[in-house]
């Protein structure tokens, strides 16, 4: 008898729920809630600023992200890919992120593999009673000094063991692994698998392959985000203790930050110069106290614009941090720049700029409405990038027209 936990993201009050201590400590290495221990085997759960699913043995749990697991599935497609757009998730909305996830990766790969499996020029390494290719000789008198049979051959072939397909399967065995998914989807999934017979899988660890897009493997791309999103957040193995486990666990700060970053660099590449993520600068003469803005633009070897991504989604009476304002005084300071952006998930005070007192330095909060459609909130972005070029162009202006 297995038992399900909801929470929602923001949730502060948690659930109570008995665990072995097996249970708890894999459900804790996953990170995605905070445990406390009380008495008799019971454990208070809370979320602990990460979202996503866990299913171990006899417990599932969700952490549901308040902008819902499609649009959660879209931001972290955009930030690994500027290609990647909402129609890459599945179509109806999912209450749960395993379903949601499965059948989101069903249908890509579904589509990419309608036209028939894509084939390239794969280096095999093989040893063989002829010459095929190139004799491999260090390995011949290595492994075989006296025999002349068989001989250590390396050849191209063309079949469908290449980087896309191994990424494909791979992702498509993860989430087979993944306990109790709705039978069709596991059907689904281990017809897919099937096909790509004869194509590795990767093993947990290993470097995931490289592949340059082309007009040949076009019709894999989107097939193929959704698969290095599903290798790259989600673990499906023993866990402590050898409990059984599968968990996809995401930052959702580190999420809308890396959406952000992204949006706004695929915004500001119409305007002279170029963005830089994390850009590293010193706040002090002395250079021992370093500061790393998310966003800088930087045109005529100096930064023009400095935005910093902050996941804040308090209530509607909340308003932002001071400290996020001393933090953007900072960056300003050190970047001689008279406006510093701050980008918030949402928020309260209102949208705008605010001048420090007995300075020239604007902090302007922006906040993203997240609930909007992705089209219209990368339209949102779109004019964050040209309100700040505009500042940044009257700034130019100024500072030129600035003795020193």
């Amino acid at each position: 008898m297995s038992a399900s936990i909801s929470l929602a993201e923001l949730d502060r009050v948690g659930v109570r729920h008995q665990m072995d201590d097996h249970q708890a400590t894999a459900l804790s290495a996953t990170g995605l809630v905070s445990l406390r221990p009380e008495s008799d085997g019971w454990w208070h759960i809370l979320p602990s600023g990460k979202v996503g699913a866990v299913r171990t043995a006899g417990l599932d749990v969700q952490v549901r992200p308040k902008v819902g697991i499609a649009r959660l599935l879209f931001f972290l497609g955009y930030a690994l890919d500027p290609g990647f757009r909402p129609e890459d998730v599945a179509a109806k909305p999912e209450p749960d992120l395993w379903a949601a996830l499965a059948e989101s990766l069903i249908r890509q790969v579904e589509r990419a593999l309608a036209p028939g499996i894509l084939q390239g020029y794969v280096v095999t390494d093989e040893a063989l009673p002829l010459v095929r290719g190139r004799i491999r000789f260090a390995d011949q008198l290595s492994r075989r000094p006296a025999m002349p049979l068989p001989i250590d051959v390396r050849f191209d072939e063309y079949a469908a063991d290449i980087a896309e397909n191994r990424i494909l399967r791979t992702a498509l065995r993860r989430m087979l692994a993944v306990p109790r998914l709705p039978a069709e989807a596991r059907s689904r999934l281990t017809h897919l698998d099937g096909r790509l017979d004869g194509v590795r899988v990767l093993p947990h660890g290993a470097p995931q392959p490289t592949y340059r897009p082309s007009r040949l493997n076009a019709r894999y791309l989107p097939a193929l985000r959704l698969a290095e999103l599903v290798l790259r957040n989600q673990s499906a193995e023993p866990g402590p203790g050898d409990v059984t486990m599968a968990a996809f666990v995401v930052n959702m700060a580190k999420v809308f930050e890396d959406f952000v970053t992204t949006a706004l660099r695929e915004s500001l590449v119409e305007y002279p110069g170029h963005t830089d993520s994390q850009y590293g600068a010193h706040l002090d003469t002395e250079l021992t106290i370093p500061i790393r803005p998310d966003i800088v633009h930087i045109a005529g070897d100096r930064p023009v614009a400095v935005f910093d991504a902050k996941y804040k989604l308090e209530g509607i009476t909340s308003g932002y941090p001071n400290a996020d304002a001393y933090q953007m005084l900072a960056y300003c300071t050190a970047l001689r720049l008279r406006t510093g952006w701050l980008v918030y998930a949402q928020g309260a005070s209102p949208p705008g700029p605010r001048r420090v007192r007995n300075t020239e330095i604007d902090i302007v909060h922006y906040p993203l409405d997240l609930s909007a459609p992705p089209r219209d909130l990368l339209i949102e972005i779109d004019l964050l990038a040209q309100q700040a070029m505009h500042v940044a162009n009257y700034e130019g202006s100024w500072r030129a027209s600035s003795p020193g």
